[in-house]
């Protein structure tokens, strides 16, 4: 059929580990193929039946796209040489269950999966997608031993998604065409950066000046509220949520394997950000590329703004203090 002239190249230096093949790494899994941003697909988790099952599903739809090398199993060792790694693997809260018990539960569960991670691929980039994120990303720059900026949560990049789908519904203008951040927390007390909402640098803020507060005749505000609540009334239709966090797990890739540079909420090291004291993980708006976060960017907030992240940082950093690691 052919006749060798070299040796193909192993490892194209695009390689993706993900571990965890529920619903939302399969999404993740997904979303990468599709869109062809890595050459080579790793899937890790301790299911061999569902792993094998999924790997040959997506396979047989590889003649439609490119030729994206596979593999799956339950041996870490799989994921040697990945330039990124992503965790979604995690365990969901039990009735009644507090939420230090579940943040120590899947800090445990990270416990066994960071530090092979991190003994085959020493180079990588972490991508945490585990909830609660900001404080799994801490957790696993802790167990990684990894510099700070290669140790990343999906944060609100899906937030912020929502909240500009959201608006963009009020401006009738595209999502991408409008713009405006969720930083802090993701979750509950997530932080709507109203002063910044704009389309075409034209600010909300300069049409209706009380925008987002409790003055607002408009209810800007309830877009915010719907951003909160929209995670759990998935849920309560569907079961889970999956396909817009595969989509922001994938551009997120696609950032560090193609070096893009773009700028996303996701989750960091935000000590010394925006009055921020303790040494805790929340979204700001990050540039992201091949060696992970390499600037964070200066938003000017309002002080109302600033104190709803300090605010956000100290009540994870109570939790945080009672893990063990």
């Amino acid at each position: 059929l052919k006749t060798e002239i070299q040796t193909p190249v192993a490892h194209s230096g695009s390689k993706v580990t993900i571990v965890g093949v529920g619903q939302v790494g399969m999404a993740c899994a997904f979303s990468i193929m599709t869109q062809g941003i890595a050459s080579e697909l790793t899937l890790i988790d301790v299911m061999e039946d569902k792993l094998k099952g999924e790997l040959m599903d997506m396979q047989h739809g590889l003649a439609f796209l490119g030729n994206i090398k596979m593999t799956a199993g339950s041996d870490y060792a799989l994921s040697a040489g990945s330039k990124l790694c992503i965790v979604t693997a995690g365990a969901r809260q039990r009735e009644g269950e507090s939420r230090l018990n579940l943040v120590q539960r899947n800090a445990d569960i990270l416990k066994g999966m960071i530090p092979k991670l991190v003994q085959h691929s020493p180079d990588t980039i972490l991508l945490i997608v585990s909830n609660p994120v900001d404080l799994m990303t801490y957790v696993a720059w802790k167990l990684s031993g990894l510099p700070k900026e290669r140790v990343i949560g999906s944060g609100t990049n899906l937030d912020s998604s929502r909240f500009r789908f959201l608006l963009s519904e009020r401006f009738n203008v595209a999502p991408n065409s409008t713009h405006g951040w969720i930083i802090g927390e993701h979750g509950d007390s997530s932080v709507p950066v109203w002063s910044g909402v704009n389309v075409a640098g034209v600010r909300l803020r300069d049409l209706n000046p009380t925008a987002g507060t409790d003055a607002d005749t408009e209810n800007w505000g309830q877009i915010h509220t719907q951003v909160v609540q929209s995670a759990y009334e998935i849920i309560r239709l569907k079961g889970y949520t999956s396909w817009a966090i595969g989509l922001s797990v994938s551009i997120l890739t696609k950032a560090i394997l193609k070096n893009s540079r773009n700028v996303f909420a996701v989750s960091t090291f935000v000590q010394g950000i925006h009055g921020v004291e303790q040494p805790v993980f929340l979204s700001v708006p990050c540039v992201v590329g091949e060696n992970g976060i390499t600037d964070v960017i200066q938003q000017t907030l309002t002080e109302g703004e600033r104190n709803q992240l300090q605010k956000s940082a100290a009540t994870l950093n109570e939790v945080q203090i009672n893990l063990v690691l």
